[in-house]
């Protein structure tokens, strides 16, 4: 009995959490994704630790800040289009009730009812609006409402944002406030960073209900080609620039 309630317990607290934790591995991955792949190029064109650390933290704030107006304008949207259908299944339900109670039959009929229970359903349903409007929401535009405050979603993508994306610059700021030059410094960022990967890596697994191994492995190839092509791209412009 114990464990089956630590189970419930669990998943309970799992559930609670998940929405904003997919939205946490979303700016993570990002985050460390664009940060490292800054890191790379600035390293494939021998730039100076100051230089990335400049070009990392402009990276940082900008595109965290554009991923977070980019989540709230996404989540705010949903629920703007949500509302807008609900008024008009209620409008229909007011002023086409026969229309809207045939379209219910019809759902439920699919379902496999028929007869007098189905009529019975019909009845339970329909007798009211917003237990009507809800059915029809959900079994006819597949729509579900969205109780995520919109506002919390992006301020969740914008710090995990910032915090997974500091990580790649980690050793360059610990280089600058130190006084310090590093010649490893560009392999201890990839170590870091590699770090950073399997952790976002694990998290989506929990999210995602998938493989932890697999999940971990496609966040470090997502971020390894990322910062490949950027340090490619780095190399080949400071020898042509140069």
């Amino acid at each position: 009995m114990k464990d089956e309630t630590k189970i419930h317990g669990n998943d309970s607290w799992l559930l609670r959490i998940q929405d904003y934790l997919s939205e946490f591995v979303y700016g993570g991955i990002d985050g460390s994704v664009t940060t490292f792949a800054v890191v790379a190029g600035a390293a494939g064109a021998n730039l100076s630790s100051s230089v990335i650390i400049i070009l990392g933290f402009a990276n940082l704030i900008a595109d965290g800040f554009s991923m977070s107006v980019g989540s709230y304008l996404s989540s705010q949207s949903a629920r703007e289009n949500y509302e807008k259908h609900k008024k008009v299944e209620y409008w229909e339900v007011e002023h086409m009730p026969e229309e809207e109670r045939r379209e219910i039959r019809d759902i439920y009929r699919k379902k496999g009812f028929e007869g007098p229970l189905l009529e019975q359903v019909v009845a339970k349903i329909t007798e009211d609006k917003e237990r009507w409007v809800d059915i029809m929401m959900k079994e006819e535009l597949e729509m579900m409402q969205d109780t995520k405050p919109p506002l919390l979603m992006a301020s969740v993508t914008f710090l995990s944002f910032i915090l997974v994306g500091f990580i790649p610059l980690l050793i360059f700021v610990y280089e600058y406030i130190k006084g310090i030059q590093t010649e490893q410094a560009f392999l201890i960022s990839c170590v870091l960073t590699s770090v950073a990967f399997m952790g976002i890596g694990w998290l989506k697994s929990l999210v995602t209900q998938t493989n932890r191994i697999k999940s971990i492995l496609e966040t470090l190839l997502l971020g390894a080609s990322a910062a490949l092509l950027a340090y490619l791209v780095g190399n080949f412009l400071e020898n042509v620039v140069t």
